[in-house]
């Protein structure tokens, strides 16, 4: 029961600010009081810990083609990122690196333009049939913020102004993920493609898609250090009832051929082939 309520847990916290920010305008009552009640029992709710899905890893192509060292990858932890919110449970993040090692953070430059990454303008591909239940790409690409005065601001944006900011707005994390691209895979399965190039989205809502297709290009958009992809697989089209969904793409790592989510930061090279679902 109280795993099922988690899943909402940001919804209580919305309307539960609306009674209690207004409480100038009618006064400390009943809607307060219930406002402030809400509030607490959102703010509870994170600290439900969700079990593993028992659900088996859903089996597509690649997102991405080439070579690519996998971050906040769910072969890691679970959550991944460290949260259930907005279906991010099984959440991974591909940084597009040709050659060589990727470090996370750097100590020059403080900051630097996202084009000079080998990630942006990469193509993103449809990992499955489907349809486009929604995509933006107005958001614009900011500078990258991995060196360590970059990573302490992102932390200061990202946690506290774009949270809020979705909140207030209703927007299901918008401004978290940046311009995006989620696709219904059917099933059940809908497919999330996070920080994208500004105005590089292909697709609109309504739109059918083959595995394969580009969807648009990486970008870094939303609270993301530097160009990278966003991805991962939730149970519903609306982020915030959503529950994250395991997932599995073949792809080939330290000379061996192998299938599921890529982990441990070490680099893996997606091909062309498509599993079909």
């Amino acid at each position: 029961m109280l795993r099922t309520l988690a899943r909402f847990r940001t919804l209580f916290i919305v309307f539960g600010l609306v009674p209690a920010l207004t409480a100038p305008l009618h006064g400390v009552d009943a809607l307060w009081w219930l406002g402030t009640a809400l509030i607490v029992v959102g703010v509870v709710l994170f600290f439900v810990r969700s079990g593993p899905s028992d659900a088996e890893p859903v089996v597509l192509r690649s997102p991405v083609e080439g070579r690519w060292v996998p971050v906040n990858s769910p072969a890691d932890k679970v959550p991944s990122h460290g949260t259930h919110e907005l279906g991010q449970t099984y959440a991974i993040d591909l940084v597009h690196v040709p050659d060589g090692e990727w470090s996370a953070v750097r100590n020059w430059p403080l900051a630097a333009r996202p084009d000079t990454f080998p990630s942006f303008g990469r193509d993103v591909l449809a990992p499955a049939d489907g349809v486009v239940v929604q995509a933006s790409g107005w958001q614009r690409d900011h500078w990258s913020r991995n060196s360590w005065p970059g990573v302490l601001y992102l932390l200061v944006e990202g946690m506290v102004f774009r949270q809020l900011l979705s909140l207030l707005t209703l927007s299901a994390g918008r401004f978290v993920v940046g311009n995006s691209v989620t696709l219904d895979l059917g099933g059940g399965v809908y497919a999330v493609f996070a920080h994208l190039r500004r105005g590089s989205p292909r697709v609109s809502k309504g739109d059918r898609v083959r595995a394969g297709d580009v969807l648009g290009e990486v970008g870094n958009s939303g609270n993301s250090s530097e160009p990278h992809l966003h991805f991962h697989l939730m149970d519903r089209p609306r982020p915030l009832a959503a529950a994250g969904l395991p997932f599995a793409f073949p792809y080939e790592s330290g000379g061996e051929n192998r299938s599921g989510a890529p982990g441990g930061r070490r680099p893996f090279t997606a091909g062309v082939g498509a599993p079909t679902r």
